[in-house]
């Protein structure tokens, strides 16, 4: 089997100088595919994939978590250089999105030249998911994962107008699995569906596979005491081998994980390569 490199382009985190972001941006590159995880918000992505010998022309696959502008910032930018590339994400990532704190609502949505840069694709090329799909006979997506546990909620406060009248659920919320030798290496976005809600899913669609490592977003940064132990608990019985805290787990959380889960907890920063 083939090895598996990935490489975080974009980060809240960084090293060797590169120009941090909020949001994120995998290169997942595999025997049979080469995949850009999300883009974050599109400022970071081309400088930083210049200064790692990253070639987004070589992209043959774009996979959108979910529709948050701090992950489909740089689709257009990555679309005009991979000309042949396959998009994978939910039909909800171009529905209008919005924060709501202290009364006042921000904007968070996909921007408006990503969304025509979606819109101008082929039907051969743009792929909505609705359900778990594999991209090859070694990578697989999830489609929408469900909620199960009592302790995990999107992260919120989440909306779908600026009024606050409907809650946004990020039901487009999707991970991203490799299968490895060791077991699967798992990508995520924010986890909008909670990280264990995630990582339970891919393990039952991939019949019980060890997972062995997950990167990226665990989105704990407002997480409670109650969300946090909760998570350690689960994490002690999935048992992966390494675990990547990145973008919104939020520093806090990432160093309650590191003191509770010991040295396979490696803090994410754009720069860092990761081979499997």
């Amino acid at each position: 089997m083939s090895g598996t490199t990935i490489t975080i382009v974009v980060d809240n985190h960084v090293e060797n100088g590169l120009m941090e972001e909020h949001g994120l941006s995998l290169w997942i590159a595999t025997g049979d595919r080469t995949i850009l995880f999300d883009t974050g918000q599109g400022k970071a992505l081309q400088p930083n994939a210049r200064s790692l010998d990253v070639d987004l022309r070589k992209t043959d696959t774009l996979v959108l978590s979910h529709g948050h502008y701090d992950h489909t910032g740089g689709i257009a930018a990555v679309l005009k250089l991979a000309t042949k590339a396959d998009v994978y994400c939910h039909a909800g990532v171009v529905q209008p999105r919005y924060s709501i704190r202290d009364g006042r609502a921000r904007a968070i949505h996909m921007p408006r030249v990503s969304m025509a840069a979606v819109d101008e694709l082929s039907e051969e090329r743009l792929h909505w998911i609705q359900e778990p799909v594999m991209l090859s006979n070694t990578v697989g997506i999830t489609g929408p994962v469900p909620r199960e546990t009592d302790f995990e909620d999107s992260g919120g406060p989440f909306y779908l107008d600026p009024g606050g009248r409907r809650v946004d659920m990020i039901d487009d919320d999707l991970a991203l699995w490799i299968q490895t030798g060791e077991g699967l290496v798992v990508c995520v976005g924010c986890c909008h569906a909670g990280l264990v809600n995630t990582l339970r899913y891919v393990t039952a669609l991939t019949g019980g596979t060890t997972i062995r490592a997950v990167i990226g977003g665990f989105h704990l940064v407002n997480a409670d005491r109650r969300r946090l132990d909760e998570t350690v608990r689960a994490l002690k019985v999935i048992d992966p081998a390494m675990i990547v805290p990145c973008h919104c787990t939020g520093d806090e959380a990432t160093e309650f994980l590191r003191r509770e889960l010991g040295g396979r907890v490696h803090p994410g920063a754009a720069g860092m390569t990761f081979r499997f």
